[in-house]
């Protein structure tokens, strides 16, 4: 995890193409089950939809991986739509919940940074593109610096005697 954070932050452009790659396949795999399971299934009413949804995503799978700049703006605009999505829903859910908590501006706060990054990413791709790489590279950085002090921890405790963890 710290060396892809590290990799992220040293190589954006190839972590953004590699997190788009990543996506494109998924949306490939995820359409070739539909289309499998649609045609296992076709004594099953409905079944052709199934089997449309897999052709689908077995073409635009195809497509983005044939095509990296394709897949990365549609990884970035996917993050910017999911984004723009979460801060209208934290609004609402800070409006319906003002009666029965308080300090809920944080919800409306969060709502309105969430929905504001959102429409940024949306209007400038490629700046949007490198802060998603540099918001997950952080991620990765500290959560594999604390897991590195976690394991260096753990196992002191076996220097010290073994101490059972787990009964």
């Amino acid at each position: 995890m710290l060396g892809f954070g590290v990799l992220a932050f040293a190589r954006p452009g190839t972590a953004l193409l590699v997190l788009s790659m990543f996506f494109a396949a998924s949306i490939l795999v995820h359409g070739a089950f539909n289309f499998v399971c649609a045609l296992r299934n076709r004594d099953k009413d409905g079944w052709w939809i199934m089997l449309l949804i897999g052709l689908l995503g077995l073409a635009v799978g195809a497509v983005a991986l044939l095509n990296p700049p394709v897949s990365m703006l549609a990884f970035v605009l996917l993050v910017a739509i999911q984004a723009i999505a979460l801060g209208v829903f934290l609004l609402m859910l800070g409006y319906k919940l003002r009666r029965a908590i308080s300090r809920e501006w944080v919800l409306y706060l969060t709502g309105v940074l969430s929905l504001a990054f959102g429409i940024l990413v949306a209007l400038r791709p490629q700046l949007g593109g490198l802060s998603i790489v540099f918001v997950i590279a952080s991620w990765a950085v500290v959560i594999g610096a604390l897991e590195l002090y976690f394991a260096f921890k753990v196992r002191s405790l076996a220097d010290r005697g073994g101490t059972r963890l787990f009964r």
